[in-house]
């Protein structure tokens, strides 16, 4: 059964109530009183905040280059000067952030991550996350996010939004726009070409700027098996075309390996979780430059569940996951660091950097998988990823050396969220 033939769903009218929502979150009123998306068009943009940086160790990922006794010059919630002390004119009167002794990184990067409320996304500001990706929320709450991350920097990182999972079975989702509503008829549920496809345009008429879907089961659900294909190389074929018509790449949730070889093949942009990828999806992975975000952070928490189902499965897929990260890295994959946090907990980026380590990437490897990496694949890499003039004035002040211990990662001293200090954690 197919999706009746109706109009293009009305983006205009969805996205206002999307505006409207995050101006309420942001404390914006005049955005939620003002009439029709003419209010996005007057309101005025936020600007960032003026820092300065000073006395600490920098690090670059994008080079590995280390400069001692460094200053960060930030206006306007911009990188305006970034190095050595010498030949960096400081502005008089600046505010400072005292950094000696300490390291200084470009804000991280989680490029799986689920947002349902403002404090989660505030929680992963704090813990170091600048900048992220939506691995998909219910109710369009990531769209809204992006906004208030846009209206308050503080209050949420700069994200890119996929708004509701293309999956079978769309549950309560229908509720989340009028125009998903026909879906609720299929009694197979949204798997025919027609169904697809309106989900991923509803996604787009509602602002996503990527698509997430699926081709297993879940593997954090105790009744389901993660390895259960649900969608075939033709049905994932057509939810790809369909955000490429709109130059939006997808997200695949995946574990088996013929899962993960038919969604590289369909022409994914990341394949995510990936616990089974084999040698020769890695191969035509590296070959279409398809990222890897393998969240080995939601695999270990699964491991530590009181369930002894999904503690037997996070036990057996931890060690399997960790060689395929391993196995990507050596073949020259491109790898992304995501937490796959969801449901009020907020787990650190910093612990997907210590697994990426773990797993066999040198330190400075693991920390690009949630900087200058994980930014390529948001398609933020002139923003996000490096303390550069030009770029976003987001950093994390840590306690000591990362090439020497990632756990500093976990916890940073401080975060700077558009030249704007964030309150700690």
């Amino acid at each position: 059964m197919c999706v009746d033939p109706v109009p293009p769903p009305a983006g205009h009218l969805t996205r206002r109530g999307v505006l409207a929502a995050a101006a309420v979150l942001a404390g914006t009123t005049a955005l939620a009183s003002a009439p029709g998306t003419a209010a996005a068009a007057r309101r005025p943009e936020p600007r960032g905040g003026d820092l300065v940086i000073d006395g600490g160790t920098l690090l670059d990922p994008a080079t590995g280059a280390v400069v001692e006794d460094g200053v960060v010059v930030i206006r306007d919630g911009i990188v305006r000067a970034a190095g050595a002390r010498d030949g960096i004119e400081v502005p008089a009167g600046a505010a400072r952030l005292d950094a000696r002794g300490r390291w200084v990184l470009p804000g991280l990067v989680d490029a799986h991550i689920h947002f349902n409320t403002v404090d989660e996304a505030s929680d992963a500001v704090r813990k170091g996350a600048t900048s992220a990706r939506s691995g998909s929320t219910n109710f369009y709450q990531d769209i809204a996010v992006r906004e208030l991350a846009r209206q308050v920097p503080g209050r949420a990182p700069r994200l890119k939004a996929a708004g509701v999972f293309v999956t079978p079975d769309l549950g309560d989702t229908v509720l989340a726009d009028p125009d998903l509503t026909p879906l609720a008829r299929l009694a197979e549920g949204v798997r025919s070409p027609e169904a697809l496809r309106r989900v991923v345009e509803v996604n787009l008429a509602r602002g996503a700027d990527v698509i997430k879907t699926r081709v297993n089961e879940r593997a954090g659900l105790p009744e389901q098996d993660p390895l259960t294909q649900v969608y075939s190389y033709e049905q994932l074929s057509e939810v790809v075309s369909a955000a490429g018509r709109r130059g939006k790449g997808v997200l695949c949730h995946s574990y088996s390996e013929q899962g993960c070889h038919d969604a590289v093949t369909a022409g994914i942009r990341s394949l995510e979780h990936g616990v089974y990828v084999g040698e020769r999806t890695l191969h035509e992975m590296r070959r279409r430059n398809t990222f890897f975000t393998p969240t080995l952070t939601a695999m270990a928490g699964l491991a530590e569940s009181s369930d002894p189902v999904l503690a037997e499965r996070g036990r057996t897929y931890l060690p399997i996951l960790k060689g395929a990260v391993r196995a990507a890295h050596e073949l020259g994959v491109p790898l992304a660091a995501g937490t796959d946090s969801s449901g009020g907990e907020v787990d650190p980026i910093g612990r997907e950097v210590q697994l990426m380590h773990e797993a066999g990437l040198p330190a400075l490897d693991a920390i690009r998988t949630a900087t200058t990496s994980a930014a390529s694949l948001l398609g933020v890499e002139r923003e996000a990823g490096r303390l550069a003039p030009g770029f976003s004035g987001d950093a994390v002040v840590l306690s000591g050396d990362p090439h020497q211990d990632l756990s500093v990662l976990l916890a940073p001293l401080h975060v700077v969220r558009a030249g704007q200090l964030v309150e700690s954690a």
